[in-house]
């Protein structure tokens, strides 16, 4: 039986003794506490009474906005969920307001909102954001958008701002490692049906749990597997920092490539292998999305709208499945999910 991630202790915090005779010594202090998490997510309270051996990443940094911010969005363990919002996703009636819907009607979801963190790209996002009540807001600063560019607008699948905007959310997700968090990261377009931190097993220790676009049977083929950065779970330790590091660092060699693409032209040349990153597929039956529909939508945790292009596309077609989801009753298999056909005809 695997460990849920939420089943993770928290990381050992390292705290500097200075001795005589200018002599240091760093001592590593671990606190066995015992502590359950909020919201009691598998019915009963989880004691965290065992240390399980996980390397982890903690690097000294000054008191700031990013620090409190990532601290006051996660659970004991360090964990916490991010997503990254633009002044078009933050539209009234759009992306944000879907993705908020489906957490507060969500299966066992709606305790999760206060461990989410909104990452506004832009001041319009962050406003319409800290104007939603019990939403935790955080403004990228502006010397974290690289050209300083304006990407506040709809940026189509594939232009250059869409890169653009993909590879400033790495080097963000980057630095959050650093800091010694870790955290699902979810794109706006995907839709919390139920909580999925339970279906998040730590069977074999894994630091990344990724989805795929379509998942071809086996969770270790993460190079058979065309992996899928809207939705993934990564622990923050040296090997997962690493990762990031070079992963973002590959943009100055891959013109006019998105940053999923690139990653999946690293798994391709052995660089999670290398650098140690053992890795997991998530099962488009749990974890589904527009490019593979699981085929037991009573199974389902989240649906990402991936394989479409337009804004207004997925709005339309993530709409029906929110009614969809209203309708399904675990006694009632035959239930099939809605035709996608706003984000089909995206592509014409």
């Amino acid at each position: 039986m695997g460990v849920s991630i939420l089943d993770r202790p928290e990381h050992c915090t390292p705290s500097r003794v200075v001795a005589l005779a200018a002599v240091c010594l760093v001592v590593v202090v671990c606190t066995y506490a015992t502590s359950s998490w909020p919201g009691d997510f598998g019915g009963k309270e989880q004691k965290y009474n065992t240390w399980r051996r996980r390397s982890s990443y903690h690097q000294a940094f000054a008191p700031d906005d990013l620090e409190v911010a990532l601290h006051g969005a996660a659970f004991a363990n360090r964990t916490l969920i991010l997503t990254v919002l633009n002044e078009a996703y933050a539209e009234e009636g759009g992306l944000l307001d879907l993705f908020l819907q489906s957490l507060r009607e969500g299966d066992g979801t709606a305790q999760l909102i206060d461990h989410v963190l909104f990452v506004a790209m832009d001041q319009q996002a962050f406003q319409r954001c800290r104007s939603l009540a019990g939403l935790r807001c955080y403004l990228l600063p502006q010397r974290d958008n690289g050209t300083g560019d304006n990407l506040s607008s709809e940026q189509l699948y594939m232009s250059d701002g869409f890169i653009r905007m993909m590879w400033q959310r790495i080097r963000f997700l980057g630095d959050v490692l650093k800091h010694g968090l870790s955290f699902i990261f979810t794109d706006m377009d995907v839709m919390w049906l139920r909580n999925p931190f339970p279906k998040l097993e730590l069977g074999d220790g894994e630091d990344l749990l990724i989805s795929s676009d379509k998942f071809n049977g086996a969770a270790s083929d993460y190079i058979g597997n065309e992996l899928n950065t809207g939705f993934f779970f990564v622990a923050s330790n040296n090997r997962t920092v690493a990762l990031f590091g070079e992963w973002h660092a590959a943009r100055r060699v891959s013109p006019g490539m998105k940053e999923q693409d690139v990653l999946n032209q690293m798994k391709r040349r052995g660089a999670l292998r290398r650098l140690g990153v053992r890795t997991r597929v998530l099962d488009t039956a749990r974890f589904s999305g527009f490019c593979q529909d699981s085929r037991d939508a009573a199974q389902v945790a989240t649906v990402h709208a991936n394989c479409c292009r337009t804004k207004r596309a997925k709005v339309a077609d993530l709409r029906a499945v929110l009614r969809a989801a209203r309708r399904l009753n675990a006694t009632a298999p035959g239930l099939r999910w809605p035709a996608h056909s706003e984000c089909v005809k995206s592509w014409s």
